[in-house]
């Protein structure tokens, strides 16, 4: 027999599928004990990097390329005095910590605000070539590094001036909540600047001072693994097939101290959409560390480590059950009927056919038996001859009784072993980072309404409302340049456009105590959200702007966070990470109220707030951040909510409980596998030779058989052809021998 044909490989691949998946089992259903470190509360950390990673370099591009934008608004416009640069500019942005205007011919210093910038890194290097005018690192006299950011005001008639302002590379201000702190790395590991440490003056104790010690020298060790393993590609630096976060991104392990372990996420600044746009903090080399120290986990539930052994003992002999069966019941029947038949064809008839006792073997058996005693001269009309049983189910019967004895384990293991319900523990370290990451995703967004109000008063300074065709042509420049905006307009006296640029231009009513963000559209299926700046020196006229919702919604999508939503102060939809209609509520109960709950007034103004909804056998990490912090857009009464099932969270109970239904599902798949090829190479071929056998015990000479497969049922298949040709040739022989006249019979 062929070695990939018959009864045998699909029975032996089920024993060795059988054994294997024992081995699994014993491997992931029963460890001794958990991870030191959660798999979720690690990915936290990685995440919670990557937002602060995003955060840095979004602020540090956007002061760049507001730079950039009032420096070619005023090259446009008319000279402007030195202090008057310096004056507007800290007015409308309010984010450099210095800023200079000098005279590139002769090198003096024309105007300063904010901290004093060194000029001694100012060099032929830096004006001209290929790098010329780029963005650079300098540290200061103090020690402290300022990202120098640089622009040339070139006005007719009038010396070049060189714009110069100075940034600092601080670790984002976003909250980072109790115990974490986040560090800013360079290429080589120094680290630049650090957040969340605790001074050692405000420490009570020298055990306290002691632990303060050993967690700097663990953000120093960790800092240095991190620049080291940012060094490579982004594209090698993933598992193949995977996306994500654009930049390096990962997860470090520190020491332990006092029964806490350091935990670390890092994320190296990286451009939102590196195949499109260039990011300026992106070719700095920077990378995030943000650091937790975390209670190690205690060892698994006393006697789990036997749970993967009796797992997988049952399914040794239930499996080994499950192979009896088909070895007792379907091969060596099989074997036996290619034996009979191989001695039938030779010609050996002296022997009954040892007939099986069911199924379509007994009626092949049966069918072989009367053609033996057709070939020893018994007829085919004689009488009834006798059958096998075929029973109602033949062949089938033991597969299905294998696939009983197979579900017997994989439907317990599947669905019922490991199961959780609603009293599942989650890290308290989760439930905290949910509320921070939550946070740091409204402060982007508060940032985001922010900068657009602020771009707009830069642009609305050069607006003319009495010339609309250049007006109309510097909002169409403005739209090109601002992806955030789906219409730009100008709203006189009245409310009527004076100018605009993009979609239909949306109501827009003026008035001192209307704010300059504004939301309508309810009732229709997305919200206008207009931004407004009032036109210096012409009273009564604003420039409006309506965002893109798609624009709010992509600062919402973040891996890790589940489904995220901007709600105003009636917990109504704005912008959601996923689809929504426009002020839609909130889909549970609980998160009005949470909403609710962080916006109420606690010291300086509402905080950020979580929580677990525990419902029947669901577990929902839910949190709430209000807008808070400066700008037009703190005071809009929006907060952030986001909530994902804790079944997304890689803990242990959820794990174990996925590993069972992976196990089961394995289970299946071999059953599937194994009887299914029994079924379609044995099963099914057997049945139809049985009917060919009895056709051709009662007499059906003219049908010729011809073997499909190279197996028993094959073999058995030639046998028969070879006993049909037996057959007919004895039938000719005996109808010859009728036809000839008898001897002494007839004549002359």
């Amino acid at each position: 027999m062929p070695l990939l044909g018959g009864i045998r490989p699909p029975i032996a691949v089920l024993c060795v599928l059988v054994l294997v998946l024992a081995g699994l089992t014993v491997q992931v259903l029963g460890p001794g004990g958990e991870a030191v470190v959660p798999k979720a509360v690690l990915s936290s950390q990685q995440r919670f990097a990557e937002d602060g990673a995003i955060a840095l370099r979004a602020s540090i591009d956007e002061r760049v390329t507001d730079l950039h934008r009032t420096a070619a608004a005023l090259n446009a416009g008319a000279p402007v005095e030195p202090e008057r640069v310096l004056s507007d500019l800290g007015r409308t942005y309010q984010k450099w910590t210095g800023t200079t205007v000098l005279d590139l011919e002769s090198g003096k210093v024309l105007a300063t605000r904010g901290e004093t910038i060194p000029l001694a890194w100012l060099d032929k290097d830096v004006l001209t070539g290929d790098q010329a005018l780029k963005p650079r690192m300098v540290r200061l006299g103090t020690g402290d590094v300022r990202l120098m950011t640089m622009v040339v005001l070139d006005w007719k008639d009038r010396p070049q001036q060189l714009l110069v302002a100075s940034n600092s590379l601080a670790v984002p201000a976003i909250t980072l909540g109790p115990f974490r702190t986040m560090a800013v790395v360079t290429r080589d590991g120094e680290i630049l600047a650090t957040a969340g440490f605790e001074q050692a003056e405000a420490l009570n104790s020298d055990k306290q001072r002691v632990e303060l010690t050993f967690l700097q020298k663990q953000m120093s060790r960790l800092s240095d693994q991190a620049a080291e393993r940012t060094e490579q590609h982004p594209v090698t630096a993933k598992e193949p097939g995977s996306r994500g976060y654009p930049g390096v991104s990962g997860t470090l392990l520190g020491d332990d101290y006092n029964g806490r372990i350091a935990t670390a996420g890092y994320a190296s600044l990286a451009s939102s959409d590196p195949e499109e746009k260039e990011s300026v903090a992106a070719g700095l080399g920077l990378t995030v560390v943000a650091m937790l120290p975390v209670v190690q986990q205690h060892a698994g539930e006393q006697g789990r480590e036997l749970y993967g052994l009796v797992a997988a003992g049952a399914l040794v002999v239930l499996g080994l059950l499950a192979a009896a069966v088909l070895w007792a019941s379907v091969q060596r029947p099989l074997l036996r009927l290619f034996l009979e038949s191989r001695r039938l064809a030779r010609g050996d008839l002296t022997r009954p056919v040892s007939v099986p006792r069911w199924g379509e073997a007994a009626r092949i058996g049966s069918a072989l038996e009367r053609m033996r005693e057709q070939l020893r001269g018994a007829e085919a009309d004689s009488g009834p001859a006798p059958r096998g049983g075929t029973g109602r189910f033949g062949t089938r019967g033991p597969l299905m009784l294998t696939a009983v004895l197979l579900l017997l384990w994989c439907v317990p293991v599947g669905l019922l072993l490991n199961r959780t319900d609603g009293s599942v523990s989650v890290p308290a370290a989760m439930v905290n980072d949910q509320r921070d990451r939550t946070d740091l995703i409204a402060d982007r967004v508060r940032r985001a309404l922010n900068e657009a109000q602020a771009d707009l008063v830069s642009t609305s300074r050069l607006i003319d409302p009495g010339k609309s065709e250049t007006t109309t042509g510097l909002l169409a420049d403005a739209l090109r340049k601002h992806t955030r905006y789906q219409a730009l307009y100008v709203v006189g006296e009245g409310g009527r456009v004076v100018a605009r640029a993009g979609g239909d231009p949306g109501a827009w009513r003026d008035g001192d105590d209307l704010p300059l963000v504004r939301v309508s559209g309810k009732g229709e299926k997305r919200p206008v959200i207009q931004v407004g700046a009032p036109v210096p020196e012409h009273k009564g006229t604003t420039l409006v702007g309506e965002m893109r919702v798609e624009f709010l919604n992509s600062l919402l999508k973040r891996p890790g966070l589940g489904e995220v939503r901007v709600v105003n102060a009636d917990a109504e939809t704005l912008a959601a990470s996923d689809g929504f209609l426009a002020f839609e509520e909130l889909p549970n109960d609980a998160l009005p109220d949470l909403v609710r709950a962080a916006g109420v007034r606690v010291g300086a103004g509402p905080v950020e707030n979580s929580l677990l909804i525990r419902d029947g056998g669901d577990v929902t990490v839910a949190a709430a951040a209000p807008f808070s912090g400066g700008g037009v857009a703190a005071d809009l009464g929006w907060s952030v909510v986001s909530w994902q099932n804790a079944e997304r969270l890689q803990i242990a109970p959820y794990e174990r409980e996925d590993r069972s239904v992976l196990a089961g599902m394995l289970g299946l798949a071999a059953i599937i596998v194994c009887l299914g090829w029994v079924y379609l190479v044995v099963v099914r071929p057997l049945r139809a030779l049985a009917a060919a056998a009895e056709k051709l015990a009662d007499g059906d000479l003219k049908t010729v058989h011809y073997p499909r497969y190279q197996d028993e049922v094959g073999a058995v298949v030639r046998s028969l052809e070879l006993l049909r040709q037996q057959l007919q040739t004895r039938r000719q022989n005996q109808a010859r021998r009728s036809a000839e006249p008898r001897l002494g019979v007839g004549g002359r």
